[in-house]
């Protein structure tokens, strides 16, 4: 009888994460359809990925979950409509890299929302971006592109002013000493046609907008900016491995305002821990060369450990961009 106790009992006692999301899950349940904002617009890696995660946590929140696309300001109208919607739970806002920490520093006091304003609810994935260079690039490795740098005016083009790539450049530019021109377009697809065309000597970009065009050999990738190497293109190095130090990730997530009540963010965010975790989500992440997000020991997230992730993020990029003097005009 005292083994038989001791064998029920100890489910309980050996996997705690599962009591607490099981106690989440009956703690709050929403009660009609929820939204998920995406502050970019339909068909970029952004709504890709969101549209992947509003329909699992539909299925497991047992209520859909509409999305709404609001461009605009380079994410922040989607963000301010998602932090000053009524806080009951019901509205969710996809964050970026851009929107959940380097935004704060571009657009300083004219930023419509503070990080105190913002709850965390998890991290999703995380994707390095590519460092690629036009056909008459007269290097083809990155020990090479450096070396060309240091003899040329090298122009580089990214999808934006204050994006992702951009201030990864400037990392670079900041670790090595050098100076790169920028030339910021609207979106990937301009940046790529005048790249292939040899109109730009290099640009840098998420792995999903440049995979194809890189593996039908139109334009030479040659470092990656995240701290592996891509399962998607395995034979282009990371930057550290010539740049020891040198890490940049853009990566996506959920987020809400913070005064939803705490009930909702821990059952959402439970979900959204079992979604990232998924065999079947990460192998549609790897597809497109997207990683977990690997807060947790199991490789998952949870709301605090993405709350101590923006914090670090919005603090290694405003020390970034403030030194590059990147300003929204």
């Amino acid at each position: 009888m005292i083994l038989r106790r001791a064998l029920a009992a100890l489910p309980a006692l050996a996997l705690p994460g599962l009591a607490q999301a099981q106690q989440s899950r009956e703690a709050w349940a929403p009660s009609r359809p929820m939204r998920l904002i995406i502050p970019f617009p339909p068909g970029g890696t952004t709504d890709l990925v969101g549209r992947m995660v509003a329909e699992r946590l539909a299925a497991r929140l047992g209520q859909p979950v509409v999305v709404e696309n609001r461009p605009g300001a380079g994410g922040n109208l989607g963000g301010e409509a998602a932090m000053r919607a009524e806080p009951d739970g019901h509205t969710l806002f996809f964050t970026t890299i851009g929107t959940g920490a380097m935004n704060f520093a571009v657009h300083g006091a004219r930023m419509p929302w503070r990080p105190e304003e913002v709850a965390a609810v998890g991290l999703v994935t995380r994707m390095p971006n590519v460092l690629m260079v036009s056909s008459g690039f007269p290097a083809r490795d990155m020990a090479g592109f450096l070396q060309a740098a240091r003899g040329r005016e090298i122009s580089y083009g990214t999808a934006g002013f204050g994006s992702s790539p951009h201030v990864c450049m400037e990392l670079l530019a900041q670790m090595t000493g050098l100076r790169f021109t920028h030339i910021p377009f609207r979106g990937s697809g301009p940046m790529l046609t005048e790249l292939m065309a040899g109109r730009l000597d290099c640009g840098m970009d998420n792995i999903p907008s440049a995979l194809a065009f890189i593996r039908e050999n139109r334009i030479t990738g040659i470092a990656m900016t995240g701290a592996r190497r891509s399962t998607v293109l395995p034979e282009v190095p990371v930057v550290a491995e010539t740049l020891p130090g040198f890490e940049a990730t853009a990566w996506f997530g959920v987020q809400a305002g913070a005064r939803n009540p705490q009930a909702a963010i821990a059952r959402i965010g439970a979900e959204l821990d079992e979604i990232t975790r998924d065999p079947g989500f990460r192998a549609r992440l790897a597809e497109f060369g997207a990683e977990g997000p690997d807060l947790t020991p199991e490789g998952g997230t949870t709301p605090a450990a993405f709350a101590a992730f923006t914090a670090a993020e919005i603090r290694k990029w405003g020390e970034v961009i403030g030194k590059a003097g990147i300003r929204a005009e």
